[in-house]
């Protein structure tokens, strides 16, 4: 079944309110660590032992930077797990409102433009545009 413009405008106002009330949120993941200590006579180095762990570390990165943070158990590790499941929430409503947005830039009407003289500036306009857009593109 075919929506309305205003039935999707509705939908987009929905998932921005969605989104304000998201709180709190941080992309990344948490990974559970376990690590050998490298003591000759530790526990940790015998075959079937895991080594020591549980360790909780945060991993993200950002301008091609891994980031890293370790995580006590506790009121810690659930503060930061929340924040990576709102962004997982966050990326997901990004995506509905950009499906959204499009549907209805589809179905907006396009205006029409009456007078010849305004109709050729902005074809001149989106002319000039375009070619600059072109040549700083070839440029490089």
């Amino acid at each position: 079944m075919s929506q309305t413009l205003q039935e999707m405008e509705k939908d987009r106002q929905r998932i921005y309110r969605k989104m304000m009330e998201l709180g709190d949120f941080r992309p990344g993941t948490i990974s559970v660590n376990y690590r050998k200590c490298g003591k000759k006579r530790c526990i940790c180095c015998q075959p079937d032992h895991p080594g020591h762990g549980p360790q909780y570390l945060w991993n993200t990165t950002r301008k091609s930077k891994s980031l890293a943070q370790n995580l006590r158990l506790g009121p810690d590790l659930e503060k930061v797990r929340r924040e990576v499941e709102n962004y997982k929430t966050f990326q997901k409503l990004c995506r509905e409102v950009t499906g959204t947005n499009e549907a209805i830039c589809r179905l907006r009407p396009i205006p029409e433009i009456q007078d010849e003289g305004e109709r050729e500036a902005l074809k001149k306009k989106l002319r000039n545009h375009f070619y600059r857009r072109l040549k700083r593109k070839s440029a490089t």
